[in-house]
C-alpha cells in the first residue's frame, strides 16, 4: 500500500515533536529494587524532519509492546534509540507515567500498609545525547515553626506534596531510585504519611511533626542540599495543602 506519511512535504517546516499521547498500557516496573505491576500512561513522539509529511504512529504504540511492557528506567537509553532507528527520526522522547506503591510501617504498632507515590519518567534521545528525567511525587506532613513559635499549645500542620525530579545522562540514566527519592523526601519533612494509624502511631506521629516544624522553604531547600552534596542535577517542587488558610502554600528550586 501507498505510505502517505512518508511522502515529500514541500513548506520545509520541521516538527518539534510529534506522535501519540495518554497511551495506557500495562508494564511491569523493576529497577532493581522495586517491583510492580500497573497500568501506566504513556507518550512517545518524534522530531519530525522538514521534507517529511508525517509519522509512524503504529510503530510507536509497537515500540511501547514490544520494550517497555517489562520497563527499567536503567534501560531507557537503549529504548529510545531503538525508537527513534525504528521511526527514522533526529529526535525521539518517551514519557512513562505509573503510580508505584512502598511499604510503610507504623512507627508504634508497626501495622503495615501501602502508600502509593505518582511517579513519572521522561526519556530523550537527540542526535546521539540521552537525558532521563525521573519524577517522583510524595506526601508528606509539615508542621508550620511560626504556628508554633506563637501559640500557646498546638501548631498547625497540613499534608504537603513533594515532587523530586533528577535528570540522569548517558552512562547513568537513572543515579537517584524511586525509593531512595521516597526516603529522602520523608525525612525533609515534618513527618511521613502513614495510611494505617493507630492511637499509639498518632501519638507518635503527632509529637513528631511538632519537634519537626519545617515550611515549604525549608523542604525544599533541605532536599535540595542532599541533592547537591550527592551531584545530582535535580530540581524540587512543594505544595502544602494549608489546613487555616483560604490558599496554598509553594516553593520551587533547582540545582
Amino acid at each position: 500500500m501507498h505510505d502517505i506519511q512518508n511522502e515529500t512535504d514541500t513548506r520545509g517546516i520541521e516538527i518539534d515533536d510529534v506522535g501519540i499521547s495518554g497511551l495506557r498500557y500495562p508494564l511491569y516496573f523493576e529497577d532493581g529494587h522495586l517491583r510492580q505491576e500497573g497500568i501506566a500512561e504513556i507518550d512517545v513522539t518524534v522530531r519530525l524532519q522538514h521534507d517529511r509529511r508525517g509519522t509512524h504512529m503504529s510503530r510507536m504504540v509497537a515500540l511501547v509492546h514490544e520494550h517497555l511492557r517489562r520497563f527499567d528506567p536503567r534501560r531507557l537509553p537503549h529504548v529510545l534509540k531503538v525508537g527513534a532507528d525504528l521511526l527514522d527520526a533526529p529526535a525521539l522522547a518517551v514519557s512513562v507515567a505509573v503510580p508505584l506503591s512502598t511499604t510503610v510501617v507504623a512507627p508504634a504498632t508497626g501495622a503495615e500498609s501501602y502508600q502509593v507515590h505518582d511517579v513519572r519518567f521522561d526519556g530523550r534521545w537527540d542526535n546521539g545525547d540521552t537525558t532521563v528525567v525521573t519524577s517522583v511525587t510524595t506526601e508528606v506532613t509539615s508542621l508550620c515553626p511560626c504556628s508554633k513559635a506563637i501559640s500557646d499549645y498546638g501548631a498547625h500542620n497540613q499534608r504537603s506534596r513533594v515532587t523530586l525530579s533528577v535528570t540522569g545522562h548517558g552512562d547513568t540514566p537513572y543515579p537517584f531510585g524511586v525509593q531512595q527519592a521516597v526516603r529522602l523526601l520523608e525525612r525533609c519533612a515534618s513527618a511521613p504519611v502513614v495510611p494505617l494509624v493507630k492511637r499509639p502511631d498518632e501519638r507518635v506521629l503527632t509529637m513528631q511533626a511538632f519537634d519537626h516544624p519545617v515550611f515549604v522553604e525549608d523542604i525544599a531547600r533541605e532536599v535540595s542540599h542532599v541533592c547537591r552534596g550527592r551531584g545530582l542535577r535535580h530540581s524540587v517542587r512543594v505544595h502544602n495543602l494549608e489546613s487555616i488558610h483560604s490558599h496554598d502554600a509553594v516553593a520551587y528550586t533547582a540545582g
